[in-house]
């Protein structure tokens, strides 16, 4: 964890995120705290570490993304020496995204 970020403003921030219950709440909420080019960045981020996660190469992320190289970089750098905050928010999503296929599944048997 970056202790350089840590504090009782930024864990109050964490705590209102994770107190979200669902994407329209996320919707709301970051609507109101962010603005259309700061979620825009943020989300074209996420994108860009995923697709480097995938092993796509810049010309492909530039083209699919419209980041710049240097967003790349910056993204890439973090995929590389950061927290591993990616690859966790990656493996969450893919793992809550097999439990509901095995739940709408599990409702098709029955």
């Amino acid at each position: 964890m970056n202790s350089k970020i840590k504090d009782e403003h930024t864990d109050f921030l964490f705590k209102a995120i994770l107190s979200l219950k669902n994407m329209d709440e996320c919707y709301c909420f970051f609507e109101d705290l962010c603005t259309v080019p700061e979620l825009k960045a943020i989300s074209q981020r996420l994108v860009v570490a995923k697709m480097l996660s995938e092993k796509c190469v810049y010309s492909e992320i530039v083209k699919k993304t419209g980041a710049s190289t240097a967003t790349i970089s910056r993204v890439n750098r973090s995929l590389i020496y950061g927290s591993d905050g990616y690859a966790m928010a990656f493996r969450n999503i893919a793992e809550a995204e097999k439990a509901e296929k095995n739940k709408g599944s599990e409702g098709d048997k029955q």
